[in-house]
């Protein structure tokens, strides 16, 4: 079942959820009681909001008019800016090396033909035009010392994938929240976390999404808007990002479904979306064993330093953080072998796969060098979102599936029990990511939250989806 955006849907009950379940203490000695709220949240109103009805005040030249509007830059307009950002797909402006690795330009038809379209012309028809397809809650990402309150996205999908299996692409927006009371530290953000909470115990889904465009698109209790370009990489922080997962590939032999990070860049007279080098997601060329990059000998070391992160004994816990110097501008998950970090990897004995097993036996694990390369196959976004579909990860553990290259669909909506109509999500989603991003949440507004050890880790335990 597709729905284009804009039409009505009616209004739809949701799940009937408590926000909070009143604990009972023990009578005190003066023979009263008192009760004590436990904060529980519900995941599909708290974490990952997908409902269309919600969704539909959520249009694509809303959040690029915003962003244009606070750039203040003279005569930039949305469409400028969404065909200067396609065309960092073309050459010349791509020059097909980014950040010292292979970065593929994509060219027309691809994604690159983008760059002489509109997509706000004809929202509701235009297979050029984006529908929103999400809202996720990502407090968990926020630091243990409180520098943000975590990222807060917004997924679109492209309207031509509703029906083309190869003309598919979608954008996120990641952006990162500013602490309001930094001095406070993490609990200065804990009005960003009652307000996600809050959505929990709200049974009118019209509510929910006037609340939703409030916080995204205004701001509230003093808050900046989600929406922001200072928070989806052109702030002094440089925090915040854009994301594509793109399938345009209609024509072209092997179609190559590529995942990317962008940034806003802004000065005084421009603003512009610009190619980085994708978080967490080394160049798969590192992982080979006999890899003459000039990055390779001190990938090896990194490795090795990251295998007690990468070791950890339960999915929601397995972790790793590279330095960004080895990090590719593209995640490639179909039609290349490039970010296969298992194949290039490969089976034969080598100073690389030593060194693994050797920091494996010190730290008491029985995991092979090969289930650690798995798993840090499974934390890049090709990993995540298909080559570990399903795949064994050592101990017994088995990598969560995505819905095929995407973890929130635009395709074939689903109707719950109570006729919400919503976006499909993955069985990572639910299953794996969602409940302990629901366990933080729950955790910090209830003061239970354990603290990672480094400050700047985030609370979650996770760096990276």
């Amino acid at each position: 079942m597709s729905l284009p955006l804009g039409m009505s849907i009616g209004l739809f009950s949701t799940l009937a959820t408590t926000a909070c379940v009143a604990d009972r203490a023990p009578p005190d000695l003066g023979g009263t009681e008192q009760a004590s709220q436990v904060i529980v949240v519900d995941p599909r109103r708290s974490l990952a909001v997908t409902e269309i009805e919600i969704l539909e005040g959520f249009t694509f030249d809303r959040v690029l008019d915003q962003l244009v509007e606070q750039s203040e830059v003279p005569g930039l307009t949305s469409l400028a800016l969404f065909q200067q950002w396609w065309d960092t797909q073309n050459p010349p402006t791509c020059t097909g090396t980014l950040n010292g690795y292979p970065y593929q330009c994509r060219p027309a038809p691809a994604e690159g033909a983008q760059a002489t379209v509109d997509p706000f012309a004809d929202p509701l028809t235009s297979p050029h035009a984006y529908l929103p397809i999400g809202l996720f809650n990502r407090f968990d990402l926020a630091p243990s010392d409180g520098t943000n309150c975590g990222e807060h996205r917004i997924v679109f999908a492209k309207r031509s994938g509703l029906t083309e299996s190869r003309d598919r692409n979608l954008i996120i927006f990641e952006a990162t929240m500013p602490n309001p009371h930094p001095q406070q530290g993490l609990d200065g953000c804990k009005k960003v976390a009652e307000f996600w909470a809050d959505l929990t115990g709200e049974d009118d889904p019209l509510e929910r999404a006037e609340e939703l465009e409030a916080f995204y698109f205004d701001g509230i209790n003093g808050m900046p808007p989600v929406v922001h370009v200072d928070h989806l990489g052109a702030g002094p922080d440089g925090l915040g990002q854009i994301r594509t997962n793109q399938f345009m590939q209609v024509g072209i032999t092997p179609g190559v479904w590529s995942l990317r990070e962008f940034k806003l860049a802004r000065t005084a007279t421009t603003m512009q979306v610009v190619p980085v080098p994708v978080k967490n997601n080394p160049f798969g060329g590192l992982f080979d064993p006999a890899s003459t990059h000039p990055q390779a000998a001190a990938f090896r070391d990194e490795l090795v330093e990251q295998v007690e992160a990468l070791a950890a004994p339960v999915l929601a816990d397995i972790d790793v953080s590279f330095d960004i110097a080895f990090d590719s501008g593209q995640s490639q998950a179909s039609g290349s072998t490039e970010n296969n970090f298992a194949l290039q990897f490969g089976p034969s004995p080598s100073t690389l796969r030593a060194a693994l097993a050797a920091e494996l036996l010190a730290i008491g694990s029985t995991l092979t060098p090969d289930d650690i390369v798995r798993r840090a196959q499974g934390l890049s976004c090709a990993g995540c979102h298909r080559l570990n579909d399903a795949l064994a990860l050592g101990n017994g553990l088995v990598a969560p599936s995505s819905l095929g290259f995407v973890h929130v669909s635009e395709r074939d909506p689903e109707t719950t029990i109570d006729g919400v109509v919503r976006f499909r999500i993955s069985p990572a989603l639910t299953d794996n990511f969602l409940p302990k991003r629901r366990q933080v949440l729950e955790d910090f507004l209830n003061d239970k939250l354990k603290k990672p050890v480094k400050p700047k880790d985030p609370i979650g335990g996770k760096r990276v989806h």
